[in-house]
């Protein structure tokens, strides 16, 4: 039986991401005969150890608060649901944009941006901790499956995507990848799609999250032009249904205005700068997907609200004190003794010492740190250091 031959850059818009453009993978491999090299990346992604344990990782609340609360896993598969909707209109690689999506938190330590801010002190001396870096280092390095080769071995352009920050410093070291960092320019549209996608997730659903744990009220909402806009549609077409389906449908309305916006936008912007290839792409000045600055404004007001009123909440910043404090003990008990640690990665750390003394032990022990789930952090910290502490 004859086998169809598939294009994996069929239909694809001439700036998007090209597979017989890549720039490649930093171990050569032998094409699949079924899947492109993004579907590869993806499917390698979804496969890993470090995706599967996102499911126990914060996004705002810890994992035990409830069953209904984001997590960095739920969270990562709405950032690639909201992106690849829009990939399709734009004519983008949809495969390379979720594997971006499905990647970009890997790196996170647990107890979300807390455990985050707590073990870039803890590694101030030693080189800092950024927690994109992070995740570049887990397909790059940390995730062990493949016998020829360390990490995921995905290809540039999703590791692209994956470094959506990062120091000069730490750019230098990075070649061609750290190269935007230094001397300016743009990722690819994959990759600032991605970016945005995430922003429209995390604020969108910390509305959902907030309301729904207490902490956020409809009446302060209501003070954000961009959900006040929502919200009062949703009572005026629907003045039947419940409370709880009035906020599900009020921030699915934001969702869509804001992506909508989104396309609207982008759609405008690649039209005027007309790129022929992605090489173009990163050349510009700035990025071509992007909101208009109307709802930029929006969204800035709604993202302050959150910061004010979820973010430093009395009893979301009780987690984050407590998160600090199991972080860095975690850290210091494992950095004064590495044999505390598992067998293989006490043995990294003695190895890494070697090489490089104290920075290259720390290093060892913040990549241990940052890959725990919150409950198998909190668990370490009771074994370890205080057995009474309660998140």
């Amino acid at each position: 039986m004859q086998r169809l031959a598939l294009d994996p850059d069929f239909g694809l818009a001439p700036y998007a991401a090209h597979q017989r453009n890549s720039r490649g993978r930093v171990h050569a491999e032998e094409p699949h005969p079924y899947r492109g090299e993004y579907q590869r990346d993806r499917d390698r992604i979804v496969h890993s150890t470090a995706f599967r344990r996102l499911v126990y990782k914060t996004q705002v609340f810890v994992n035990h608060e409830g069953g209904h609360y984001r997590t960095r896993l739920t969270h990562s598969l709405e950032v690639a649901q909201i992106a690849r909707t829009a990939a399709r209109i734009l004519g983008l690689n949809e495969q390379l944009t979720e594997a971006i999506c499905l990647a970009h938190d890997l790196g996170h330590t647990p107890f979300g941006h807390a455990g985050q801010d707590s073990l870039n002190k803890c590694m101030h001396d030693y080189g800092g901790f950024e927690h994109n870096l992070q995740s570049l280092r887990v397909v790059d390095e940390l995730e062990d499956r493949y016998a020829g080769f360390p990490g995921l071995n995905l290809s540039f352009e999703s590791r692209e995507g994956v470094l959506k920050h990062c120091s000069l410093n730490n750019a230098r070291s990075l070649g061609e990848l750290g190269e935007r960092f230094l001397e300016g320019g743009q990722p690819g549209l994959e990759a600032q799609l991605a970016n945005l996608a995430d922003a429209i997730a995390y604020n969108n659903h910390d509305v959902d999250d907030g309301l729904r744990a207490g902490l956020l009220s409809v009446e302060g909402l209501c003070e954000v032009a961009l959900f006040n806009e929502q919200y009062e549609r949703v009572c005026r077409e629907h003045p039947d249904i419940s409370a709880r389906a009035i906020i599900n449908e009020t921030v699915r309305g934001m969702i869509d205005c804001v992506v909508t916006n989104l396309l609207d936008t982008s759609l405008l912007q690649l039209e005027t700068a007309a790129p022929a290839r992605i090489d173009e792409v990163r050349k510009q000045s700035g990025p071509l997907i992007s909101f208009s600055e109307e709802l930029q404004d929006l969204h800035i007001e709604l993202k302050r609200f959150l910061q004010s009123n979820l973010y430093q909440h009395e009893r979301v910043m009780e987690m984050t004190e407590r998160a600090n404090g199991i972080v860095q003990g975690l850290f210091d008990v494992y950095f004064a003794d590495p044999s505390a640690m598992p067998e293989e990665h006490a043995t990294k750390a003695a190895q890494w010492q070697a090489d490089n003394g104290d920075a290259g032990l720390a290093r060892a022990v913040a990549d241990y740190v940052a890959g725990m789930t919150d409950r198998y952090a909190l668990s370490a910290y009771h074994r370890l250091v205080d057995a009474s502490l309660q998140m």
